[in-house]
């Protein structure tokens, strides 16, 4: 099958490698109909999440056609099926918590101690996410083996076009999750660093679950835009000091709760994250964290942090003394994504939450090395990048 396989940092292609096959009786084989790049992706071709092995294969938000099963799998042949990006057994102590992402039985055990030196504990698999998180082939392919697909997939029901429901995959319950996790009280001001996919869609599920005003904080005017249309406030991080803006906006208060959506590739010239940057060049560190450190020092005292945005590694001059001193709550982690596709999926088909709006770009899985360049140089542009395999021309 064709499929792409990273090579080094900016350094993706397509190539042909075996095909999987039924590993284990609760697998399933699917035909990849759509498939995303994330921004998470883009760590992995910057080359900022270690335990990448030359020929991986990426991807982790997909869906497609169920074609072969194992004897335990609860799929039928023919089901068109979403598949979560976490890997859980559904049986353990953490899923019976409905923590899927804390998985017991998803990491295999060959890798669990690569996860186990870095964190404390290994977290669940994840695909197409280096060895650190499993070491599984990912969706950006022809097919994919999918573990314990008794558990994770959903299947959709017929006459739902791919663009729908493809982002129930990740982005959508990641955004979904970072807002539940603000615990928003009605009144409340929600400010969200990052109108990437997973802050668009965390603006969107703020405003559904409560929050009065939401504050989109970036500097790209097209994202910016896009959170405007849901009903969003927005600052231009380069044209306003955010935080003073950000003051001015709420009375001097501060937004009773913040969403780190960035990530550690945070962006912008401020002396912290130029500090950063020095470091992650010279191996004196890993992560920019500019975005979780300013999210920190603007919410309200008594207010929660909210921080779906990936990190991967140590970090220095945190604001642990404004986090405490302020009596904040700090919630984050992996999305525990098959706790939350059932009434998600209900809400897309109801129409309750947008998502097609997101997409900006379909190529084929042939052009794969042209959209990652593509989302990673262009992101005012490219807000979203959907590959199709078997697509012969762009669109």
């Amino acid at each position: 099958m064709r499929a792409l396989t990273w090579h080094g940092k900016h350094d993706v292609r397509v190539e042909t490698v075996d095909d999987p096959g039924i590993v284990n009786p609760r697998d399933a084989i699917i035909k990849v109909t759509s498939t995303a790049i994330c921004g998470s992706d883009l760590h992995l071709y910057d080359h900022y999440i270690p335990t990448m092995q030359v020929g991986d294969i990426l991807g982790h938000e997909f869906m497609g056609e169920v074609v072969e099963i194992g004897p335990k799998s609860t799929l039928k042949i023919g089901q068109r099926v979403v598949v979560p990006f976490t890997i859980a057994c559904g049986s353990c102590y953490h899923c019976g918590k409905a923590q899927f992402s804390a998985c017991e039985n998803g990491m295999p055990a060959d890798n669990q101690d690569i996860a186990r030196e870095a964190y404390g504990q290994p977290m669940s698999g994840l695909f197409g996410y280096s060895h650190m998180t499993g070491g599984y082939s990912g969706g950006q392919a022809e097919y994919v083996r999918v573990p314990f697909s008794d558990v994770g997939p959903i299947v959709i029901p017929e006459g739902i076009e791919d663009d729908k429901v493809l982002f129930l995959s990740d982005i959508l319950p990641t955004g979904w999750m970072a807002a539940e996790n603000c615990d928003i009280e009605p009144g409340d001001t929600v400010a969200v660093w990052g109108c990437g996919p997973v802050g668009l869609f965390a603006v969107q599920s703020a405003f559904l679950l409560g929050a009065e005003r939401v504050i989109a904080i970036d500097h790209f005017p097209k994202r910016l835009e896009l959170a405007r249309r849901f009903g969003a406030e927005t600052i231009d991080f380069e044209e306003s000091d955010t935080y003073e803006a950000l003051m001015l906006m709420t009375g001097g208060i501060g937004p009773d709760a913040v969403i780190d959506a960035v990530g550690l590739e945070a962006h912008g010239l401020f002396v912290d994250n130029v500090v950063d940057q020095i470091k992650a060049s010279t191996f004196l560190g890993t992560d920019r964290t500019h975005a979780i450190r300013q999210a920190i020092i603007a919410c309200r005292k008594g207010g929660r942090v909210s921080m779906p945005a990936v990190y991967g590694g140590f970090v220095d001059k945190f604001p642990l003394g404004a986090l405490m001193e302020k009596g904040l709550t700090l919630r984050t982690g992996q999305t525990h994504v098959q706790k939350y596709l059932p009434a998600l999926l209900a809400a897309v088909l109801e129409d309750k939450i947008d998502t097609t709006f997101l997409i900006s770009h379909r190529l084929p899985l042939e052009d794969a090395a042209e959209g990652y360049k593509l989302f990673h140089d262009q992101q005012n542009e490219a807000t979203k990048v959907v590959l199709k395999p078997g697509l012969s021309t762009a669109t």
